[in-house]
This record gives C-alpha cells, sequence and structure tokens, in this order.
C-alpha cells in the first residue's frame, strides 16, 4: 500500500484545517465581544461620574 493520502484522506485533512480555523474564529470573536463589554462598562461609568461633576458645577 502506498503512503500517499488517498482523495478521501485529503478532504478528511481539509475539513479538519476548515473546523479548526472556524474554531479558532469562533474564540476570537468571544474575546472581542467580552473586550467590548468591558470598555462599554467602563464608559458608563466615566459618563455617568462627568455627569456628576457637570451637576455639580451647575448647582453652584
Amino acid at each position: 500500500m502506498s503512503d500517499t493520502p488517498t482523495a478521501v484522506d485529503r478532504v478528511d485533512a481539509a475539513i479538519a484545517r476548515i473546523e479548526a480555523a472556524i474554531a479558532r474564529r469562533a474564540e476570537q470573536g468571544d474575546a472581542l465581544a467580552r473586550r467590548h463589554d468591558a470598555l462599554k462598562a467602563r464608559m458608563a461609568e466615566a459618563v455617568s461620574a462627568l455627569d456628576e461633576v457637570i451637576a455639580r458645577g451647575s448647582a453652584r
């Protein structure tokens, strides 16, 4: 028997590479979503703090 991969072997290997790429992309997307949520929360805190400073300044 030859060590040369068959067409089925090549297709199986290609499918495995595609599935691995999809998994990596999903992980990267999840990480980006978590970073976005953290940034959004920090921005909301900053805007709230600025609102308080503005409210105190206009009360004078």
